[in-house]
Parts: C-alpha cells; sequence; structure tokens
C-alpha cells in the first residue's frame, strides 16, 4: 500500500483542507512562558507533528522555557485563509502555510511558483538563500516575520485522460484552487476554462467528472486518494510547493532579541528537516502510483509548447500578481546566474 505517512506535506500541496470546527484560543498567560499559539493543517501524531514539537523542544530548551509553542492541528482553526485572518487578528500567533497563504500576505511571493521557473529543489534553495531576504521584507512590511521557508513536493499535472500537448488540456475539465492565480492562468492560456473549487470537494469533483484534471504533488494525490481516480501524471513537474511559518510581527517583537535569534535558529533546523521528509515521501509517493499502474506521460516531446504557454504565463501574471523586475531576478537566479 502506497505510504501516507507524511500527511501535513500531503495536506499543504494539495492547499488548504477545508475543515470544520474553529474555535477561539486562550490567549497566552502574562505570567509563565511567552506562548506562540501555532495553526497548522498537520494532523496530530504526523511526522510534521513530530518535527515541531521536536522544535518546541529545542526552542523551550534554548530559552530556559521563557518562549514555547502551542499547537493547534488537524485545521482545527481553518483553512490558510482562516490562519492568516486570525493572526492578524491575534486570535492566533503564527501558521505555518503554503505558497497560497503567504500570497494572501505578500501576493508577489506567488512568482516562485510561475510555472517552468523553479522546477528543482537546487533552483528552490538558491532562491531561498538569495532572493529571501527580499520577500522578508515585504513579509514585515505587512506586519508578520517569515520564520522559515519550506517546501511540498513537485507540482505536477496529473489526470483522467492521455495528454501530450498543452492543446489537449482544451478538451478537458482542469481544476484550479480558488486562491490559485497561477494554474487558473495556465489552462486560460491553452483555451481550456478552470473549474473552481475548494481541496475538499476535488475527489467527488473527479468522481463525478466535473474535473479531470488535477495539478499537485505525488504525496497529495496519495493522501487525498485523488490517485484513486486519476490515471495518467506528467513526468515532468512545472513547479516545486513553496511554504513558510509566518508568525505576527507583533508577537516576535514581545521576544527579547536573544530569544528571537533562538526561534528563528530552530525554526530554520526543523524546516530544513521536513524539506528532507517532504523530498523523500513525494518521489515514493510517485513511484509508487507508477508501479500501482499509474500511466507516466513523457512530455518532452512537446517540450517547446509547454515552455511557451508557461513564458506566456509568467508574461501575463507580470504587473497583475509580481513585478517584472521581481520575475527577472527569480529567472536569474533559477538560471544559476
Amino acid at each position: 500500500m502506497i505510504r501516507m505517512r507524511q500527511l501535513f506535506v500531503v495536506l499543504v500541496a494539495a492547499g488548504a483542507f477545508l475543515l470544520p470546527g474553529a474555535t477561539s484560543l486562550p490567549a497566552a498567560s502574562a505570567e509563565g512562558p511567552n506562548v506562540i499559539r501555532f495553526a497548522s493543517l498537520a494532523p496530530p501524531g504526523s511526522a510534521f507533528m513530530k518535527v515541531m514539537k521536536a522544535w518546541n523542544r529545542s526552542l523551550k530548551k534554548a530559552t530556559q522555557n521563557r518562549v514555547e509553542l502551542r499547537f493547534y492541528s488537524g485545521g482545527s482553526q481553518g483553512d490558510e485563509r482562516d490562519f492568516i485572518r486570525k493572526v492578524r487578528a491575534g486570535q492566533v500567533d503564527a501558521a505555518g502555510v503554503t505558497t497560497t497563504g503567504l500570497g494572501m500576505v505578500v501576493r508577489p511571493v506567488l512568482v516562485l511558483t510561475a510555472p517552468g521557473l523553479i522546477t528543482e529543489y537546487d533552483q528552490l534553495e538558491r532562491a531561498r538563500t538569495e532572493l529571501g531576504p527580499r520577500f522578508n521584507e515585504m513579509f514585515e512590511a505587512a506586519g508578520f516575520k517569515n520564520m522559515a521557508w519550506g517546501e511540498a513536493g513537485k507540482n505536477r499535472i496529473f489526470s483522467v485522460e492521455k495528454f501530450a500537448k498543452p492543446e489537449d488540456l482544451k478538451a478537458l475539465r482542469p481544476w484550479a484552487w480558488k486562491d490559485d492565480p497561477i494554474f487558473a492562468e495556465l489552462v486560460r492560456i491553452v483555451g481550456a476554462n478552470p473549474v473552481r473549487m475548494g481541496v475538499p470537494e476535488v475527489y467527488g469533483g473527479l468522481q463525478t467528472r466535473m474535473i479531470d484534471v488535477v495539478p499537485t504533488s505525488s504525496i497529495a494525490a496519495v493522501a487525498m486518494q485523488w490517485y484513486t481516480r486519476l490515471n495518467y501524471v506528467a513526468k515532468e513537474n512545472f513547479a516545486i510547493i513553496v511554504g513558510g511559518s509566518l508568525i505576527k510581527r507583533e508577537k516576535f517583537d514581545e521576544l527579547s532579541e536573544a530569544d528571537q535569534k533562538v526561534l528563528l535558529d530552530t525554526s530554520e533546523r526543523a524546516a530544513r528537516a521536513l524539506d528532507t521528509l517532504a523530498r523523500r515521501d513525494d518521489e515514493t509517493a510517485y513511484q509508487s502510483m507508477i508501479e500501482r499502474g499509474m500511466v507516466e506521460l513523457d512530455l518532452s516531446a512537446h517540450k517547446a509548447e509547454w515552455d511557451a504557454v508557461a513564458a506566456q504565463t509568467r508574461k501575463n501574471l507580470t504587473g497583475r500578481v509580481y513585478s517584472k523586475s521581481l520575475l527577472e531576478a527569480v529567472e536569474k537566479v533559477a538560471a544559476g546566474k
């Protein structure tokens, strides 16, 4: 049976998993440690939460129990849109989100997932290193602190029907998440009509054939069970799903300079451990699906056509989602220049 243990990465790779039951959280006590209330989609007991709890132990030890994390997992605080709203309102202090959540705070960050731009992990690492400070300034200007970058697998196109060229999508019904302007623009360029729906609706949409094309990572396709309704997957990925851990700047400023440094250092170590899990489990899920009968589609014969669509998508989003100078900067980093 396909492994499903890295469920958090699955959930963030698919986008926000809408769960009911969002509740108000108690404020941190004026006495005792400074508690950072952290919202997450990760289910209790998942591999992700094990790493997060290890992060909390390291943080408490290094600050001599002056700072600690209190996790609200399993989507109990809603989806990424709810997380950002609640951080702004002071109902939670921090949250783990994907590019979608990051983009709700700093829209230009979506450039990191523009199609055909960053498709390999070494490119993403360079982008985080060289352009991270630029994006982090934007987060701070918006009232947030990005404690650490993350990732959630390679974004591929899955389908019920066989496809080879971009124009083949015209006869299909591609899903586009409601808060994702990137893939929606790509399918519009090829002449298809994106079907907008939330993540919880995707499985039912595949069952009824309201949709038959899904952009996602392999680990997401497995954990959401979408792979059971899909038959084909592109060998080539068009992006890597990016994430991050955001904390409200006001909360961060409550900490001493020394404790701020410890928080950022321990967060970075936890994020890199999660990257290792994400990369391993995404590849394992991909190979497992192929072994179970999903057909791998090699699109290289039509690479020029796919590249042209990706380039046009990036161009169309310039000025609407990100600036031309920012796109050029990411292009330069991705090329290793």
